[in-house]
């Protein structure tokens, strides 16, 4: 059995979850070494706690990757008892390799890129510095693990041209869960549905232009359409949230939810979902691809997403979405009120969701544990 040291930013973070049960599903041992940002509650593996972090404060977070680092290499039987380390994100991935330095080991490492951080697209010095690291950091791992291929076309191929291996994980859902029925034909078959059109909002709720877009379409469409939102606000960039719901009457937001145990009754309830970004407009929100289409498109429910991003792309692919140009105020108010008024482009998209194979959504049993082998076969050739 392959045992993974597992580097993660945030223990109680959903996606880091998700990859762990991945690898647990996949028959790999897994000891973490993780920071938080909150109480992570019960946890489904052995984790050493490297100590608590917060959005936005970068400084302070550099400091934890020492002292982190440090945690780790006290906990030396542990990491060295692990065939390989799994560190996510550039951080993570520092710590990772400090941890290795003090605790004398020489464990290949596997680099997990799922988002390419504002820091490493700016032209100044500091940008330049904080890319220096990650290419240092990058020629020394065993394999790369990104989640879109428009990370590697756009910042890994343009700054690091044959510093690294690539693997592409998308953000599927994990194989090993039971994710309940997709009640597609219902949806495929809703032409004349009644009541107010529902328009969701899911996942890390990071973006202030998509809060004020759904606002907008609020005000606009007061009887004709309901706005849900699920998820997790990021303070750091919608500092005010509450109020903007609160003050309209057709959202709603419904909080921190559970995956996979909530997400059949957010999507059911859904007829389509915002998967647009703009936090790091220009580049990492165009280069993504968000959970929200996999989740999304598992049960049915048709995504829209700006023209020009990786997101569009994806759709266009599958033909299973709505794909909007700028100025978004005025396309997304008039495919609203066009969807108000006529479902069927919906039930049509539903329909092609429905007859694109489950591995199109869920990662299927074997692929994480197949990467990390294919990742490791040239360190352990030598």
């Amino acid at each position: 059995m392959t045992r993974i040291a597992f580097f993660g930013h945030d223990a109680a973070d959903a996606a880091v979850r998700r990859r762990v049960r991945g690898f647990l599903d996949d028959g790999l041992e897994v000891t973490g070494f993780m920071m938080r940002r909150r109480d992570p509650g019960p946890l489904d593996w052995d984790n050493i706690d490297l100590g608590e972090t917060r959005d936005g404060a970068f400084g302070q977070r550099i400091k934890q990757v020492f002292a982190g680092a440090a945690l780790a290499a006290a906990a030396r039987d542990k990491l060295a008892a692990a065939d390989v380390i799994y560190a996510r994100n550039l951080d993570m991935l520092a710590c990772a390799f400090l941890a290795k330095r003090k605790a004398g080991l020489d464990t290949p490492v596997i680099y997990e890129s799922l988002d390419v951080h504002r820091l490493l697209t700016r032209s100044d010095l500091i940008g330049a510095a904080v890319r220096g690291l990650e290419r240092m950091l990058l020629r020394r791992t065993a394999g790369l693990v990104v989640s879109s291929p428009g990370f590697i076309r756009n910042h890994f191929e343009t700054h690091y041209p044959g510093d690294y291996c690539a693997f592409l994980v998308e953000n599927r859902l994990a194989s090993g869960a039971a994710y309940g029925a997709r009640a597609c034909e219902r949806k495929s078959q809703a032409h004349d549905a009644a009541g107010p059109l529902r328009l969701g909002w899911v996942g890390n709720l990071r973006c202030r232009r998509s809060l004020d877009l759904l606002c907008q379409l609020a005000d606009r469409f007061p009887d004709d359409l309901e706005i849900r939102l699920h998820g997790v606000p990021a303070r750091t960039e919608i500092p005010v949230f509450e109020p903007l719901i609160d003050a309209r009457p057709n959202m709603t937001f419904f909080g921190r939810y559970r995956s996979p145990e909530d997400l059949s009754g957010i999507y059911d309830a859904l007829d389509v979902v915002w998967a647009g970004d703009f936090m790091e407009a220009g580049y990492n929100s165009v280069w993504l691809l968000p959970n929200r289409i996999y989740e999304g498109g598992y049960y049915c429910t048709p995504s829209i997403a700006p023209a020009e991003t990786e997101t569009a792309t994806w759709l266009a692919q599958h033909d299973c979405g709505f794909i909007l140009d700028e100025p978004l105020a005025d396309s997304l108010a008039d495919l609203i009120a066009g969807l108000i008024q006529d479902r069927r482009p919906i039930a049509t998209r539903a329909a092609v969701l429905a007859r694109l194979p489950d591995d199109t959504f869920i990662q299927p049993k074997g692929f994480l544990s197949d990467i990390v082998q294919r990742a490791l076969t040239p360190v352990r050739a030598v």
